[in-house]
């Protein structure tokens, strides 16, 4: 992911009123993010509870959507959208995002389950296990990387139409 400023990603916003992205706080340690490491740029509002977003580029352009948090954690065992990892060390949450345009100002919504903390980027990042003898571990971190990347950019599609 190309390296972001408070500029780009205010602008980036698809589904918020100016008043929403005029709020937003960014998360903490930004401008120590290391975006080379990163599939997108996902985090939870420190000063509303329930507020998240997400950026990353879709089709070339820098897209964000500001995410909804249920109010309860997904407390079964349960897999990330994102990531499609099922061995998560950490919560999976349920965001739901307004669709943009006339969609969302009629109250349309699409959600998703995702890291309630947004480590996908991590998480896929990790060599999977072996699974038998000769599996290509590398080859097989790559495709999850890239399925991430399609993954939410499917969710911000999904968010734009």
């Amino acid at each position: 992911m190309r390296t972001l400023t408070e500029r780009d990603i205010r602008a980036s916003f698809i589904n918020a009123s100016r008043k929403e992205v005029s709020s937003l706080t960014l998360a903490p340690g930004f401008a120590e993010t290391d975006f080379d490491r990163l599939d997108y740029l996902g985090w939870s509002d420190q000063k509303f509870a329930r507020r998240a977003y997400v950026v990353t580029e879709v089709d070339g352009v820098l897209t964000g959507a500001l995410l909804q948090r249920a109010e309860q954690r997904v407390l079964a065992r349960a897999q990330c959208s994102w990531c499609d990892d099922v061995t998560l060390r950490n919560d999976v949450q349920l965001f739901s995002a307004r669709k943009a345009g006339a969609a969302g100002r009629n109250g349309d919504t699409i959600g998703t389950l995702a890291c309630a903390e947004f480590g996908c980027s991590h998480t896929v990042r990790q060599l999977p296990p072996l699974a038998y003898e000769g599996f290509d571990r590398e080859a097989a971190r790559d495709q999850r990387i890239a399925r991430l990347g399609e993954n939410v950019r499917g969710f911000l599609r999904a968010v734009a139409a």
